[in-house]
């Protein structure tokens, strides 16, 4: 009996501990999505699907999404999103949805479908074109009390065909905070002109405990001009933490450029350059998207330096054929140490960070850094990626419509 009860425990035990590894708390969660046909998924990951059908069928009071544009595609899995959107709306909830300008025009038919429903308001936001830039962020708050905020476009193929990741996270006053910067963008919807702020902000910092550790993380967000004061400038945090690197900085990114055509854009290249000096380990993984002509050359700078490394993601195209502006990596993070991250919305350019609206987040958490660390090792690693060459002749790639 002693035997039975003790093999009955041991089992139990190891249950416990298997469950407990494989299923993320979802107070405070890593989402990712996958582009088909790949081995990039991570088993112990939810993918972007699963996590936002969740969060909107949770829903009882609100729902507001500042999202970079809308575009869904018949029978895709952003249609079941779509769905549950509605179904909440005609279960009361109320839902605002805010979309850039240009991409409104682009992508017409989804969020004009959305707004001719019930309970579903629209807002289009031109104010920031004015600086010569966008609405690019992209989030969900639920009922005041949840966040979604990511790479992830409200888009099919960021749910099926691109590398995206994204945080969810529980926790109320962080997402009354974001309601503030939803509505500050929800009234610039009906302005001409960006209403100016103090300029970057100043940390305010949360905490979750997850799994016996306390995660602390505070909001960023883009342009430093022109966001609450209770957020921090997103290019400022990003600049802090590789300057305060000692080891190890990784970072992927759909394009990084300090280069705009004619502008160069010193700051953040410069703190890469300084973590080389330190001698920190810096590994940069970007798209294959980021070989115009005005880029390479500063990357290849970049790839001469001691201690750094850089590599391009190609991923193949799908089975059924071509899928413009997809098959790609995306994601937009960065890993420190090992004990800090930053998790956001915007590329590395200077119109990202001076004339667009992107959000982000640095998290101090050395569990969520790990789990970073494999997603990006994952993609290091993988077929997909391979070492610039300073010697190749690169050639812009064309990832429009054909």
């Amino acid at each position: 009996m002693k035997n039975n009860y003790f093999k009955f425990s041991l089992v139990s035990f190891f249950l416990i501990t298997f469950l407990f590894c494989q299923f993320p708390a979802k107070d405070f969660e890593i989402v990712e999505s996958i582009p088909l046909e790949t081995e990039l998924d991570n088993a112990k990951i939810r993918n972007t699907t699963e996590v936002w059908l969740e969060l909107i069928r949770s829903a009882q009071k609100s729902i507001d999404l500042e999202q970079f544009y809308f575009a869904n595609k018949e029978n895709s899995q952003l249609e079941k999103v779509i769905q549950a959107l509605k179904e909440r709306a005609d279960h009361g909830v109320k839902i605002r949805l805010i979309a850039e300008n240009n991409m409104a025009e682009t992508y017409p038919g989804t969020i004009n479908r959305l707004k001719k429903h019930k309970n579903i308001k629209t807002r289009i936001i031109s104010v920031f074109n004015e600086q010569h830039g966008v609405q690019h962020s992209k989030y969900f708050i639920i009922d005041e009390e949840k966040v979604f905020l990511g790479s992830q476009n409200f888009d099919w193929r960021a749910l099926e065909h691109i590398h995206e990741i994204g945080l969810c996270i529980n926790h109320q006053k962080y997402a009354q905070q974001m309601t503030e910067i939803f509505e500050l963008d929800w009234q610039q919807s009906l302005r001409d002109q960006l209403r100016k702020t103090q300029k970057y902000g100043e940390k305010t910092e949360y905490t979750i405990n997850i799994n016996q550790e306390k995660i602390k993380f505070y909001p960023t967000a883009s342009p430093y001009f022109n966001m609450p004061h209770d957020f921090y400038s997103d290019e400022l945090a990003i600049i802090e933490l590789i300057d305060n690197a000692q080891e190890s900085v990784c970072i992927q990114l759909l394009s990084y450029s300090p280069s705009d055509y004619e502008n160069y854009y010193h700051k953040i290249d410069n703190a890469i350059r300084r973590a080389s000096l330190r001698s920190v380990k810096v590994e940069i993984l970007l798209s294959d998207w980021c070989t115009r002509e005005y880029e390479i050359p500063y990357l290849k700078s970049l790839q001469v330096l001691p201690n750094i490394e850089i590599k391009l993601s190609s991923i193949p195209q799908y089975s059924s054929g071509y899928i413009p502006y997809a098959r790609v990596e995306h994601c937009k993070y960065m890993i420190v140490d090992n004990n800090i991250s930053w998790v956001g919305t915007s590329n590395w350019k200077k119109d990202y960070f001076h004339n667009s609206r992107n959000l982000g987040l640095i998290v101090k958490s050395e569990q969520i850094n790990t789990t970073l660390q494999n997603i990006f090792d994952k993609s290091w690693h993988s077929k997909y990626s391979s070492s610039l060459n300073i010697s190749k002749e690169y050639k812009a790639k064309q990832y429009g419509e054909k």
